[in-house]
C-alpha cells in the first residue's frame, strides 16, 4: 500500500514538472530554459528535477511526446462519431482544425522546428505522429466511408491530404506566421464545414 502510495506521488510530481517544464519550453524555446529554472517554476530541488530527468534533453523529449499524445486525443475521438458522411466529416474537421488553432501545439511545432538539427529524432517523431495521429484518423473515416458508398476516391491518403490541407493555411500556418495565439477570424466550425462541403463535392456520392 505504501509502495503504491510512493508511486503515485511520484508520477504526480513528474506531471507537475513535465507542465512546469512545457510551459517554459514553448514559451522561452529550448535554449532559454534552464533546468535551475525548470526546478524552481515546479517547485522542486535541481537534484529532484534531476533525478526524474537525467538532462535537458531528455526533459525536452518527454515534453514533445507527451504533448503530441494529450493535444492530438480530440482528433483520435472524433473518428468514433456516428452519422452520415457530413456529419462524421465535420467532426473530424473541427477536431483537426482545433488541433492546429491550439496555441501548445502551434509552440510545439515552433520550438521543434527551431531545433531540428539538435533534435533530429524528436522532430522525426513530431512528424511521424502528426502524420499517424492526424493523416491516420482521417484515412480512417474516409475508409469507412468509401465502404458504405458515400465517398468514392481513388486513393484515401490523398483525398485525406486534400481535406486537411484546405484547413491547414488558416490554422497552422496562420499561427506559425503570426503568433500561436492568433485565431482565424472566422468560427473554426464554419471553416471545417466549408472544407467538408468543398470535399463532398469533389468526392461524395450523394446529394
Amino acid at each position: 500500500m505504501l509502495v503504491g502510495a510512493g508511486l503515485k506521488r511520484s508520477g504526480h510530481k513528474r506531471e507537475e514538472i513535465l507542465a512546469s517544464a512545457r510551459a517554459l519550453f514553448l514559451r522561452e524555446g529550448y535554449a532559454d530554459a534552464g533546468m535551475e529554472v525548470v526546478a524552481r517554476a515546479a517547485g522542486v530541488s535541481t537534484a529532484t528535477l534531476y533525478a526524474y530527468f537525467p538532462g535537458k534533453a531528455d526533459l525536452f523529449r518527454a515534453i514533445v511526446m507527451e504533448t503530441v499524445t494529450g493535444v492530438a486525443a480530440p482528433v483520435r475521438e472524433a473518428v468514433r462519431v456516428k452519422g452520415d458522411a457530413r456529419t462524421r466529416l465535420t467532426a473530424l474537421a473541427c477536431a483537426y482544425a482545433n488541433f492546429f488553432s491550439n496555441p501548445d501545439a502551434r509552440a510545439l511545432f515552433r520550438v521543434v522546428t527551431s531545433e531540428r538539427r539538435r533534435f533530429e529524432d524528436v522532430a522525426e517523431y513530431l512528424l511521424q505522429s502528426a502524420r499517424d495521429e492526424l493523416g491516420g484518423a482521417a484515412i480512417a473515416v474516409i475508409n469507412d466511408l468509401v465502404k458504405t458508398g458515400e465517398l468514392k476516391v481513388q486513393k484515401a491518403s490523398w483525398a485525406a491530404s486534400q481535406l486537411m490541407g484546405m484547413l491547414d493555411h488558416v490554422t497552422l500556418v496562420l499561427g506559425l506566421s503570426a503568433g500561436d495565439e492568433v485565431q482565424p477570424r472566422r468560427p473554426l466550425r464554419e471553416i471545417a464545414e466549408d472544407a467538408v462541403e468543398t470535399f463532398l463535392a469533389r468526392y461524395g456520392t450523394r446529394g
